[in-house]
């Protein structure tokens, strides 16, 4: 049996093709025909812009989607954000933004935390270039400002 010693590059490697796949194939960008919530998002300090809008049926994301104009940073991020929030509550996915923002600004994360947030912890390696981080997080963002839209029950 062969083995091999772990190469974090591959882990990079994977991780950059995650971001690159989502920047050049974005899911999710049609406009929803039926909007429950929905929130504007802008970086001030390199223009990107990002609209969510969100789609509930019994409670659940039902559908989600985003338009926005920016680095491949914030559309990757947006595309994946809108894979990682369908099918979950609302709570499910503000707690999912707050494991985000907490990944982008520590300097390592857990394996568990990496599994709980799945292709958005491909973002991990933004945080070694802090005036990235922000264009990372414009969704993510976004999406908590939608959801704080939501009437509570």
């Amino acid at each position: 049996m062969s083995t091999r010693a772990f190469d974090f590059a591959d882990v990079d490697d994977l991780y950059q093709e995650i971001i690159l796949d989502h920047y050049r194939s974005p899911r999710n960008q049609e406009k929803l025909a039926e909007v429950d919530l929905e929130a504007q998002g802008m970086n001030p300090f390199c223009g990107d812009e990002v609209v969510i809008q969100i789609k509930l049926i019994d409670g659940l994301v039902d559908a989600v989607s985003f338009k926005g104009a920016g680095c491949s940073i914030s559309q990757a991020s947006a595309s994946i954000l809108t894979d990682a929030i369908k099918g979950k509550t609302l709570h499910e996915a503000e707690v999912l933004y707050l494991s985000f923002r907490d990944m982008m600004y520590r300097k390592s994360s857990s394996e568990e935390e990496m599994d709980e947030l799945g292709e958005a912890g491909a973002l991990a390696g933004v945080r070694k270039f802090p005036i990235r981080v922000k264009c990372a997080l414009l969704a993510w963002a976004t999406l908590s400002d939608a959801i704080g839209k939501h009437p509570k029950e």
